[in-house]
């Protein structure tokens, strides 16, 4: 008896694909940093992430090095 073809059958392997990470505005942040240095801090993530290929599985180690020169970048500039 032949079997019938369902999505469940056959390959079940999806690309993945990265994504950013979502900002929630009704959750109160404490310790972060202000909306406009997010957006820096955003933009930077992903131009790691195109850098690297977009290659998924390294969002939050992006996220923190774009973290740290936006902050690095912003503290130079307050202090100038």
């Amino acid at each position: 008896m032949a079997r019938v073809k369902t999505p469940g059958n056959g390959n079940t392997r999806r690309k993945q694909i990265a994504t950013m990470p979502a900002i929630n505005p009704s959750e109160p942040k404490k310790n972060s940093p202000p909306t406009d240095l997010e957006v820096e801090i955003r933009r930077r993530a992903y131009e790691l992430y195109e850098q690297r290929g977009y290659t998924p599985g390294h969002e939050n180690e992006d996220w923190l090095v774009a973290e740290q020169e936006v902050l690095a970048r912003h503290d130079q500039q307050q202090s100038a």
